[in-house]
């Protein structure tokens, strides 16, 4: 109590003066109307609440159909807000420091490295919003409410946005979730540094363009499918803390998600106590009328959505939101006044707790400003995080490369195809502007490691229509290596932007043959691949005279030097590559199901046979330049159901390498009874730890939780009875494609059975 009348004192010395009457007001020095919602010594509740009860009808329907930015009301003295911000990994459409898109951060598994990156971002969010509200800018994208992180679940390669997400699995998804929602919000007890927004609630994960649009989309999900693959990452993301979720385009069997009374409110907010704002995709509440045809009229729509549990309309396109028609609806008696008052409630409370009725002397967000974007302490970590989101997917030895003896550097190198210099499509799509001198393409970083290169891009774009293979040819030869880097890039696969299938764009394969056909025998040939969804190159793969593949994504501004640093010794201390992928990389385009059908059966590792259909990639591959080895113990083989399983394991670096390394380390647990509807193998820990050479190793305690041991059986979440296994290693177990590391395999019992409940 002591700090707050501090911190009032210290506000009536700044200028500040505060009623502390029910409802009086008083004047401030800039002559605005002071009401108890300025009042710093109430609490948030009765601060909020002062503000929602004093709005008129109105004044509601006018913020809640105007989130880009609302409407000011001027008689409170309350300024326009931005409800609409991109901080994906980095301010999304500002100058700002560009870390790699979310794929490629997903394939470094570290919840440590998501979360600096979200702090990161959070930090360059803030700042611009403080630097636009002072220049009264309150444009889209100049907010600090985002609509970030995407946590949909990567279940067809040929969605374009899979690049945005974090991969197929729901586990990893919901830790990667929550981690960045804590970076990007701060710790401050009292204040937000920006409010996070996971999306898109729900079941959503293509199709975009192909074969129907997403605009009108129906996914049809079974209970089962909904809870154990859809859902759990998005219930993480609430537990973290976040303060809005944005409902997808499409409609859940048959209900638009943005009116879906069983997502927003039976399941969001009644079993998992959810007490933010729910927004809308852009355009989402239109398309009920426009696309889905669920209804025919903007009363029945506005009325529906805010019933069903959204609070704002995001459609920055429409001039006429049909939102506006939130006052007839509650005239007509579709919607009460009372639930309008209740949904608008929580955007004012993340306002109030971004600081904006505080005085600012009393934030430390509120001091941050453009000296905080773009410094060298991001530019590092956008470097660091992209090499970890390397993955190295063959190499026959060549790799790190060895410069010549006595040599600083190679006499020449080759280094052709269309993403090798350019500087938009290695971004990804939902990129930061960073200055144009900090993007490094992977041209120039190459370019660091010959005294001559020969370049020739091959193709006018990504797409590759056009082919020029005698300049292609003409810059293989004379060379010490040759580089190939080839990919999709934005133009591709994004948002609104799927893809037909999976093959590398345009003549992309023919030019890759005829590096092949055309590379001296003892020239060593190293393929670069930037992309999201994996693309067929199982003939490169079987090809010994492509030395080495590796899986970039979209690495944006340090890609050149992350990649210098990752390939070579002598020139600069290499890096091992750590990453993994987070996806399965199939083999045949042809065992992939239909992408309309929402069944998980024969989708992602989960519930796909191996046997039946072996990926060229399993999940949580990836390749290092060392070879580690694991002993692991478990506390208990038995233990009753509804407590967490512990255990520790031990990584050695047992490489000739002589370095340190990173190293991934997976923990997957197997129901053993065959009856039960469970996946054949779960994720169920993980992380990236650095290991020094030798054989003592590092030893790294883990736990199972509960909840991961809990399958949707008859309305429920329910532990059974039974034997498990679980296995601890540097890769996916029991695929034929295996990294050089062993595999710890233990099994436990688990006695009793445990409800857990809906959730």
């Amino acid at each position: 109590m002591e700090l707050v009348k501090h911190v009032i004192q210290l506000a009536i010395a700044l200028g500040f003066v505060f009623s502390l009457s029910e409802g009086g007001a008083g004047k401030t020095r800039d002559g605005v109307a002071d009401f108890p919602f300025r009042n710093v010594s109430l609490s948030w509740n009765e601060r909020v609440a002062d503000i929602v009860n004093r709005l008129t009808l109105e004044e509601m329907q006018g913020e809640m159909a105007h989130g880009f930015p609302t409407p000011p009301i001027s008689r409170l003295g309350i300024a326009p807000y931005q409800f609409a911000t991109e901080c994906l990994r980095g301010d999304v459409g500002n100058n700002g420091t560009a870390f790699p898109q979310a794929l490629g951060l997903a394939a470094a598994f570290s919840p440590d490295l998501i979360y600096r990156v979200a702090e990161a971002t959070g930090v360059e969010v803030r700042a611009r919003q403080n630097d636009f509200v002072k220049q009264g800018d309150y444009s889209f994208h100049h907010g600090a409410s985002c609509f970030s992180p995407v946590i949909n679940i990567m279940r067809d390669p040929r969605w374009g946005r899979n690049q945005e997400t974090y991969g197929e699995d729901p586990y990893m998804s919901g830790i990667y979730a929550a981690n960045f929602i804590r970076g990007l919000q701060g710790n401050d007890t009292r204040y937000v540094r920006a409010s996070g927004g996971c999306k898109h609630f729900d079941v959503h994960g293509g199709p975009d363009n192909i074969p129907v649009q997403r605009s009108s989309f129906n996914a049809e999900v079974s209970e089962f499918d909904w809870r154990m693959t859809f859902l759990p990452a998005f219930k993480r993301c609430v537990e973290a803390g976040t303060y809005n979720l944005m409902c997808s385009y499409n409609r859940i069997n048959g209900v638009p998600s943005c009116a879906n009374k069983e997502l927003l409110t039976d399941i969001l907010r009644n079993e998992w106590n959810f007490t933010g704002y729910v927004i809308s995709d852009g355009g989402a509440v239109e398309n009920i009328i426009t696309k889905h045809h669920y209804f025919n009229n903007s009363v029945d729509t506005v009325a529906a959505c805010l019933n069903a549990g959204c609070s704002i309309e995001l459609d920055p396109r429409a001039t006429s939101p049909v939102f506006l028609s939130l006052v007839d609806a509650v005239k007509q008696g579709k919607v009460t006044e009372a639930r309008v008052r209740e949904m608008i409630t929580p955007m004012f409370y993340t306002r109030m707790r971004l600081g904006e009725f505080d005085p600012p002397e009393m934030n430390p967000y509120s001091r941050l400003s453009t000296a905080d974007v773009e410094t060298d302490d991001h530019k590092a970590l956008a470097v660091e995080a992209a090499i970890k989101s390397f993955v190295l997917l063959k190499n026959d030895g060549t790799l790190p490369l060895q410069l010549p003896m006595n040599e600083s550097h190679f006499q020449s190198i080759g280094v052709v195809g269309p993403m090798a210099n350019t500087t938009r499509e290695i971004m990804g799509d939902y990129s930061p502007r960073p200055p144009t001198k900090e993007i490094v393409t992977p041209l120039e970083g190459l370019s660091q490691l010959a005294y001559g290169v020969q370049y020739a891009a091959g193709c006018d774009d990504t797409h590759c229509m056009k082919y020029n293979r005698t300049a292609v040819i003409g810059a293989l030869k004379y060379n010490q290596v040759n580089f190939v880097v080839l990919g999709t890039g934005q133009s591709v696969e994004s948002e609104a932007n799927d893809r037909p299938d999976l093959e590398l764009p345009g003549q992309q394969k023919q030019l890759l043959m005829d590096v092949l056909d055309n590379s001296p025998q003892d020239v060593p040939i190293v393929l670069l691949l930037l992309n999201a969804g994996p693309l067929n190159i199982s003939f490169a793969d079987q090809d010994p005279r492509v030395s080495a593949i590796i899986e970039c994504f979209f690495p944006a501004q340090a890609a050149g030097t992350a990649l210098a640093r990752v390939l070579a010794t002598g020139f600069t201390v290499a890096t091992s590559p750590a990453g993994r992928l987070p996806f399965t990389w199939p083999l045949l385009a042809s065992v992939i199901p239909p992408m309309v059908n929402y069944s998980m059966e024969g989708r992602t590792y989960r519930y796909t046979d191996p046997s039946s259909a072996p990926p060229l990639y399993p999940f949580g591959y990836g390749l290092s330049y060392t070879k580690f080895h694991y002993t692991a113990t478990i506390t208990a083989d038995t233990i009753k159901a509804g407590e967490p399983l512990k255990g520790e394991v031990t990584v050695a670096n047992t490489g000739q390498t002589g370095m340190p390394a990173d190293e991934v380390i997976q923990v997957y647990i197997r129901w053993m009874d065959d009856t039960l509807p469970a996946p054949r193998l779960q994720l169920a820990w993980f992380d990236r730890v650095t290991v020094p050479p030798g054989n003592e190793g590092v030893v790294i305690p883990f736990t199972v939780e509960a909840r991961t041991m809990a399958l949707w059986i008859n309305g429920g979440w329910n532990i059974t009875p039974g034997l498990m296994e679980v296995y601890v290693g540097g890769q996916q177990p029991f695929q034929k494609r295996t990294a050089p590391s062993n595999v710890v395999t233990m099994q436990f019992r688990i006695t009793g059975s445990k409800y857990l409940g809906r959730y």
